[in-house]
């Protein structure tokens, strides 16, 4: 069996959302009545990152790593977590590729938020912005997230050998 050296890792999030919360997303708080209902920030960015950086590696989720029952990590902000899930992969001998990230909600608009959140990852992650991709839709009226009640994350993660790109 030919073992593949490059893998891929998919991860997703999604948090009601609640009043008196800030909004957080890719780092950076956005001004809107809501944010997310979380144990964490509730960085649905973040979260989806850090899972797919895990899952790239085959090293679990989130929830193993920072499960909502460990009070000592109540309100964490969620950099921590995907600075975490990027040590995971630098362990097992990979780095990033590139990054693609889609973000749902009806509201707030996030087009002018996302250069910055590219900027936020492209740090935590120590790759150029380039390698990052951000989109920010609708849900088109459908289920929570169409109806203005959550925000969803999907993530996906390109890791290749550390050595590869050394050549």
């Amino acid at each position: 069996m030919m073992n593949c050296r490059w893998r891929i890792g998919y991860g997703e999030d999604i948090h009601a959302l609640k009043a008196g919360r800030a909004l957080i997303l890719g780092g950076v708080k956005i001004a809107y009545p809501c944010g997310l209902d979380a144990h964490s920030d509730g960085d649905v960015v973040y979260h989806a990152l850090a899972d797919a950086l895990l899952g790239s590696v085959a090293a679990g989720d989130i929830g193993k790593w920072f499960p909502p029952s460990d009070q000592s990590i109540t309100g964490i902000d969620s950099s921590k977590i995907v600075s975490f899930a990027f040590e995971k992969v630098q362990e097992k001998g990979y780095q990033i590729g590139n990054v693609d990230i889609a973000i749902a909600c009806e509201k707030p608009h996030l087009a002018s938020y996302l250069p910055l959140m590219q900027q936020n990852i492209a740090s935590l992650l120590h790759i150029e912005p380039e390698a990052i991709s951000l989109k920010a839709m609708t849900n088109e009226g459908f289920d929570a997230v169409g109806q203005g009640k959550a925000i969803r994350a999907v993530a996906l993660v390109l890791v290749c050998p550390q050595e590869e790109n050394e050549k």
